[in-house]
């Protein structure tokens, strides 16, 4: 480890931008000192630190801090004798187990780029994103080696290293594991081009530690993919300093992070906000990550039960599950120090009620929303731990400045007006890989001397600095020339005893441009009936303008969702589109 890791500040002199929030800040630090350093440094140092605190658990398995560090330095080894050198870049296609933890920092070690994709995704998705990262090697699970092959039809990579959830076991749980779920796994030819994951670890012994290298704050590490459900997905390279200050960031802005406290890790690795969050923050801070490889109803409150955590965090859509699910009757909640939600609008309905269950179970905090976008890795606003407004996603983090233009320019708007939320601070990424047209575009000096990360997210600051998002700014329905945001007709439709959850789209209309149309999902054991839709809609007529009504409202068992858990809009939108061609 480095004797002496280096801080600094926050290089930007915001002297002559607005930060009204400071002053609602309570406890909370306004300036923070980032390291020098790689993120495995950040890591490394807390292990010195805490060397006996269980950094991950999985399946029941802990691992000590202080020997994650020999494990990570282990693999990092092994990524060396296949021959993948500081700069080169490794997809890694796993859901949250410990190889995915050791194989993210080991890249790290020897400055290399590790690439996080979903494995769930589809054999041209996943074509698409090792062409666009240029992977040398990809490392993931036996179960998906068919897919790989498919794969390997269209694209070329020097090395597959498959390994297994069994790899990661207790003998006696391998032995379980064998005779249950590792049955399902497809056998792979004898002759197949692989290397598993012991023999992988094996080749460690040929490199000793002249492999490792230095690395810097400004350095890329890591490659991550927009979820796609606004447009063509993009790779979005991101740096050591990226990742260390959300860390550092959401530690002071959470206020209640505690070493030794425990995380239920359940959001993907491939998704910044369990990565960034569940998983960096927590190894940073010295917070074990209970790291979750799949959840269902049942598993999640079987782990709520068991794992006693401090912290949990998800999409709106897992604390929709939890507030329904018939298996958390007598959980207690009262080890809960934090509950965070992220990825997309939790409404003020979905917040209200699932405070209310966490205080019918013993929890003594209620849910904190994020916001925040792939490209600043993920939160970069929170709600005060001392207060909430209704409707807000809080404040900015330390060291990171909000404002709100006039979209499609970069001119401020003035406090309570709606426009394109931009952000500036060091969590804002890189670049988009191999897009320099697009990065221009969202990465935007405005006249203030500044460069400002646009989102694309419709928002309004109050004269506190209170952030309110809308939403995605290709969201908005235009219809006879009136703007209707589809997350406010939402948010009525779902207050609505009956309703579960709703999506509101834009259906094109010869007349006014689009007319809106609503999906709903109703709650369990009630029935869609014709009755019932004209109940919604009166509901509606008395909530919603005129000319933001919605002209049919459609009845589904469920909506489409994205592989992150949000809901597909845009295949509710296409949907349409295909009934008015036939």
């Amino acid at each position: 480890m480095r004797t002496e890791i280096k801080t600094f500040p926050f290089s930007e002199d915001m002297t002559n931008v607005k930060a009204p929030w400071l002053e609602f800040y309570g406890e909370v630090e306004q300036k923070l000192a980032y390291p020098d350093c790689s993120m495995f440094d950040l890591v490394e140092r807390c292990a010195t630190q805490y060397p006996k605190y269980e950094a991950i658990t999985f399946m029941g398995k802990g691992v000590t801090f202080q020997n994650l560090v020999r494990q990570v330095k282990t693999v990092a080894r092994a990524f060396s004798a296949i021959g993948i050198r500081e700069g080169d870049k490794v997809t890694l296609c796993m859901p949250n187990c410990p190889q995915i933890v050791l194989c993210f920092y080991a890249l790290n070690r020897i400055g290399a780029i590790a690439s996080m994709i979903h494995p769930l995704s589809s054999v041209g998705e996943i074509a698409f994103y090792i062409k666009d990262s240029q992977s040398k090697a990809v490392v993931t699970l036996d179960a998906f080696y068919g897919k790989f092959e498919e794969v390997r039809k269209n694209v070329s990579f020097e090395t597959l290293v498959l390994t297994s959830v069994g790899d990661a076991l207790s003998p006696v749980m391998k032995v379980g594991y064998a005779l249950t779920e590792g049955k399902k796994v497809p056998k792979i030819p004898k002759d197949a081009n692989v290397l598993y994951w012991k023999n992988f670890l094996a080749g460690a012994k040929k490199k000793d530690e002249s492999c490792f290298v230095e690395r810097n704050a400004a350095d890329p590490a890591v490659i991550l993919f927009s979820g796609g459900t606004t447009g063509t997905t993009k790779g979005i390279l991101l740096s050591n300093l990226n990742f260390n200050a959300l860390a550092l960031q959401t530690c002071a802005m959470g206020h209640c992070v505690v070493p030794g406290c425990r995380m239920l890790a359940a959001m993907p690795m491939f998704h910044g906000f369990g990565l960034g969050v569940c998983i960096h923050t927590m190894l940073v801070i010295g917070v074990t990550a209970i790291l979750v490889p799949r959840v269902s109803v049942e598993s999640y409150a079987k782990l709520l039960k068991k794992e006693h955590p401090n912290y949990i965090a998800g999409v709106p859509t897992l604390f929709e599950g939890i507030t329904r699910n018939p298996f958390m009757d007598g959980v207690d909640l009262s080890c809960l120090k934090g509950v965070f939600s992220g990825g997309d609008t939790l409404s003020i309905e979905l917040k209200k009620k699932f405070d209310t269950f966490l205080a019918e179970h013993g929890a003594t905090v209620q849910v904190r929303e994020g916001y925040g976008t792939t490209e600043c890795v993920t939160a970069s606003c929170l709600t005060p731990y001392d207060m909430y407004r209704e409707g807000s996603i809080g404040l900015p983090f330390p060291d990171t400045y909000y404002k709100i233009v006039k979209p499609g320019t970069t001119d401020e708007l003035p406090y309570g007006e709606d426009g394109e939320i931009c952000l500036c601070g060091p969590s804002v990424m890189i670049e988009y890989t191999n897009q320099p047209g697009e990065t221009a575009n969202v990465l935007r000096k405005h006249a203030d001397g500044h460069i400002w990360l646009h989102t694309g997210d419709l928002g309004v600051m109050d004269e506190d600095g209170f952030i309110f998002f809308r939403q995605r700014i290709k969201r908005m329905i235009v219809t006879s020339g009136y703007n209707v945001y589809p997350s406010q007709i939402e948010n009525i439709i779902d207050a609505h005893e009956k309703v579960l959850m709703s999506c509101v789209i834009g259906v094109p209309d010869a007349y006014r441009i689009q007319k809106v149309k609503a999906f709903v999902v109703l709650r369990p054991n009630v029935l869609p009936t014709p009755a019932l839709k004209l109940e919604i809609l009166a509901h509606c007529e008395k909530n919603v303008a005129k000319y933001a009504m919605p002209y049919d409202v459609e009845f589904r068992s469920e909506l489409p969702k994205t592989l992150v858990g949000k809901v597909a809009y845009t295949v509710l939108e296409k949907e349409e589109l295909e009934k008015q061609a036939i």
